[in-house]
């Protein structure tokens, strides 16, 4: 797989639509089983420190390539990480990396790195699963469709540019409503049963992630509706699958073919990226959601993009200007709203504690942290248990409050 990968990015005549070799299908086009039990359990505490960065190796794939200059990280090694305080007790730096499940960590202060490792074996070009840090990105994508004028507003209806939603729960949600996950369809996240019959959450398992035969966006359409459009709060991957299919639709190319040319190459990454596709084999699209992968350096350079305001290497901007203070302004969560160490969302993205820091957050101990006070920008990516309490996502935000305080010690 490696190796094929290799050969293909050489091939630099289609860069943009550039994909990994699907997974091994049968003749009949199903998703073997030994596949679909690995997907399954890819989660599980004892795998989800090493299928976390081999997620190609079970999934089909759209490639996002990179080319040019690469935007360079200066760096000055500290000698030891920050001790932080939880529990009303002072921890060593070094002992958060086990505490909290870290497969890898990387601090960088005002763009410059002060820490990087990789633990469990891995390794500076391993490509780490983001979950749903692959909504903040889904959210600087649309801002790049505004700016282009491929999108005319955020307040435009969702199905003037996909008209399949005319008749669904979506019929009549805005783009702002998917971006603040105030859709107001009834969907639910979570996996099992409600009345007898399996939850959207249960579907998009069964259908999409194991066996490839759904794609993630048509999951919900048969929903109802819970409450007017932009009036609940409800984190739904399904809200931000919709936001990948106006993305498609509204710029009329795979959304790794847009990514590639006006975000990944434009801001310098120094390898590929890559989405997860749904879907039968070959005809998906990318899982915007939740299935995007890269470097951890890679993920850094996306927190910094979004530290300097949405300007990249050398001053070019990538972003639209405003575009990352519209993504950051938080709607504080009510009492019916409220998340265990949440305080509250912008678009896609949230804010962890009382500070003006925010984070992009994905399943199992995914971040990245962004403090704008202490120029400060975090990412940690975790293999955390499926049943961690709320304690070790409590204890990751200690030690980030930490770490923005911290100056460094060459």
């Amino acid at each position: 797989m490696r190796r094929a990968l290799a050969a293909l990015l050489a091939m630099a005549a289609t860069p943009a639509t550039a994909q990994l070799p699907p997974a091994s299908y049968t003749a009949d086009g199903q998703v073997p089983a030994a596949v679909q039990q690995l997907r399954r359990h890819r989660v599980d505490a004892t795998l989800n420190a090493l299928t976390f960065r081999n997620m190609d190796e079970i999934f089909d794939t759209r490639v996002v390539p990179r080319s040019g200059p690469v935007w360079a990280l200066p760096r000055r090694d500290a000698a030891a990480l920050p001790a932080y305080r939880f529990a009303d007790q002072e921890r060593a730096g070094e002992a958060f990396i086990d505490r909290t499940f870290t497969n890898a960590l990387l601090v960088m202060k005002d763009g410059r790195i002060v820490w990087e490792r990789h633990y469990n074996n891995g390794r500076d070009d391993d490509h780490y699963i983001a979950y749903s840090m692959s909504k903040t990105i889904t959210a600087m994508l649309i801002g790049i469709a505004l700016d282009k004028k491929l999108i005319g507003s955020i307040d435009d209806l969702a199905r003037r540019y996909v008209p399949e939603l005319k008749g669904t729960a979506y019929d009549g949600v805005s783009i702002r409503h998917l971006l603040q996950m105030r859709s107001g369809a009834d969907v639910r996240e979570e996996r099992g049963q409600v009345e007898g019959r399996p939850t959207e959450g249960q579907r998009v398992f069964d259908e999409v992630v194991v066996a490839s035969r759904m794609r993630f966006a048509e999951v919900p359409l048969g929903a109802k509706r819970a409450g007017r459009p932009g009036t609940r709060f409800n984190y739904s991957t399904f809200d931000t699958a919709i936001l990948g299919w106006v993305l498609e639709r509204a710029a009329r190319q795979p959304l790794a073919t847009f990514m590639t040319t006006w975000l990944w190459e434009p801001a310098g990454m120094e390898s590929y990226g890559y989405f997860l596709a749904d879907g039968p084999p070959g005809v998906g699209r990318e899982m915007n959601g939740m299935g995007f992968n890269a470097t951890l350096r890679d993920y850094a350079r996306l927190g910094q993009l979004m530290l300097t305001g949405g300007v990249g290497p050398g001053g070019r901007r990538i972003l639209p200007p405003g575009w990352v203070d519209q993504m950051t302004r938080i709607t504080p969560f009510t009492a019916a709203d409220q998340r265990p160490g949440r305080v509250g969302y912008g678009l896609q993205l949230w804010r962890l504690d009382d500070s003006t820091a925010y984070a992009a957050v994905g399943q199992q101990g995914q971040y990245i942290y962004v403090d704008p006070a202490t120029r400060t920008v975090i990412v940690k990516l975790s293999f955390f248990p499926p049943n961690a309490g709320p304690e070790v996502g409590a204890e990751t935000v200690a030690f980030f409050r930490a770490a923005s305080q911290w100056t460094p010690a060459p």
